[in-house]
């Protein structure tokens, strides 16, 4: 295969591979796949190398690292004093797949629309971020795709590694839609999108960032990138020349309002073609029957919606996907209803354990307004006001039932704004309990686990949280 001319020098030493999950072993099967040898560096691995100094360090010219390795982190720091190109995972992977294509020049004799044909496949990477919804969004968009004949796949932070998809043969006609957290695209170089889809922007992983300012600019590397795709993806003589303009202008970015905000809060310049989508443009529209008609999704579908027509496909096709995508487990999704019948009151119980951070929390309350409702929350802290989270929280709901690291400090909060809460050690009795009040409002209620936190400090993820806690309400009898 042809390699990437950055990488040629680096991939005659086994390139050190920081992390054994599932990005770090996807680039170790790719390398092993074509011939090249690594070593992969986890503390907690079995076979794994489990220190790196500068001794390790010589025995390498190339070190990619999975998300959990922040910069700062001693493997990261030691690898760039000794020298070593240190990339993560998506810039890796996207290095080989756009690396080994033909270079962007129109051949003599092409139409300058059959360049852009080809070009295509230089320019096919779509990639999405934001606090929340860009696995769904992710998701949706290549199973629309797949759905009109395209061939695209979900690939980056949903779980499935970009350097997954280095195996196809088919790069010309591909279309990944990748989805970025924040921790990858902080130290993106060679990533090229030709489009960039940001959901919403609010705190999160204040204590990787530092900030809400730093965090918002570390996802903003992936529009630096976009703005940079003339640098990467060709060769051309002058940037007035016709089919240099003709591939610039299919550059997309497509933003919610949160993130239009934001960027004028921070002073940050955005493009004058970027488009801002909202939820008042597809009031009406979004089809009943999907996951977008709740009140979180609707700015997703907005976005997903403008994309889809600037790419020109028909929106008739957009809404028969939407209409047929599958909700995601853990994604405020109904578990149980009890009452309801001949006019008495209801207790619905909904699940939103992938409600992670404050925005999706507070996403999640807004969908029921009007309704009482009684919030199980908390867990492990990612820095942020939490404090001020909690306000929010208890203006919205008639009682808090508090689990994991925060229970004490939220609790604190609710007691001062007057909502009765409790703090539970087990999830269990936050369910029975948040079930047996909810039946003593006797008017319709909900009780949501939407927790705002990070599961780490109980659950070895929100999929395990979300699970235990369906099990929970099994066994709530009213």
């Amino acid at each position: 295969m042809d390699i990437p001319v950055v990488l040629e020098k680096k991939l005659q030493k086994p390139v050190a591979i920081f992390g054994a999950g599932v990005s770090g072993r996807a680039v170790a099967d790719f390398l092993r796949e074509n011939g090249f040898s690594s070593k992969i560096y986890d503390r907690k691995a079995e076979g794994a190398g489990t220190r790196f100094d500068m001794a390790e360090a010589g025995e390498h010219d190339l070190a990619v690292f999975s998300p959990g390795f922040p910069r700062n982190h001693p493997w990261r720091e030691v690898a760039q004093r000794a020298g070593l190109l240190c990339l993560c995972e998506p810039d890796f992977a996207a290095l080989f797949w756009q690396g080994v294509l033909p270079p962007i020049k129109r051949l003599p004799g092409e139409t300058q629309a059959a360049f852009l044909v080809r070009a295509d496949a230089r320019l096919g990477l779509t990639a999405v971020t934001g606090t929340n919804g860009k696995t769904t969004l992710t998701e949706f968009l290549a199973f629309a795709l797949r759905r009109i004949g395209k061939d695209s796949l979900a690939v980056g932070n949903n779980g499935v590694p970009m350097s997954k998809m280095l195996s196809r043969t088919t790069a010309a006609s591909f279309r990944p839609v990748c989805e970025i957290s924040s921790f990858q695209a902080e130290d993106m170089r060679y990533f090229s999108p030709r489009t960039v889809l940001w959901t919403n922007v609010d705190e999160d992983h204040i204590d990787r960032h530092g900030s809400f300012e730093n965090y918002f600019r570390a996802k903003f590397r992936l529009v630096e990138c976009l703005l940079r795709l003339r640098l990467v993806v060709g060769d051309f003589p002058r940037e007035d020349d016709p089919d240099t303009q003709a591939v610039l202008a299919r550059r997309m970015l497509i933003i919610g309002e949160s993130v239009a905000e934001a960027a004028r809060r921070f002073g940050v310049a955005l493009p004058s073609w970027t488009q801002v989508a909202t939820r008042a443009e597809v009031a009406g529209c979004v089809p009943a029957k999907s996951i977008f008609a709740t009140f979180p999704q609707s700015e997703n579908y907005a976005i997903a919606r403008r994309f889809w027509l600037a790419s020109g496909f028909r929106e008739k096709d957009l809404i028969a996907a939407a209409e047929a995508f599958p909700s995601r487990a853990h994604r405020l999704t109904r578990v149980k209803t009890f009452g309801g019948k001949d006019g008495g009151p209801s207790v619905e119980f909904w699940d939103d354990s992938k409600g992670t951070n404050f925005h999706a929390t507070l996403a999640a309350l807004e969908t029921f307004r009007g309704k009482k409702i009684f919030w199980i929350g908390g867990g492990l802290g990612k820095g942020g006001d939490i404090a001020g989270f909690a306000k929010k929280v208890a203006a919205q709901v008639s009682g808090a039932f508090l689990i994991g690291a925060t229970a004490h400090e939220l609790k604190k909060v609710f007691d001062e704004q007057g909502v009765p809460a409790g703090s539970f050690p087990l999830l269990q009795g936050a369910v029975a309990a948040s079930a047996k009040a909810a039946v003593a409002a006797r008017a319709d209620a909900v009780v949501l686990f939407s927790p705002g936190f990070a599961s780490f400090d109980m659950f070895s993820g929100y999929a395990e949280r979300g699970a235990r806690f369906e099990q929970c309400v099994a066994q709530v009898e009213i």
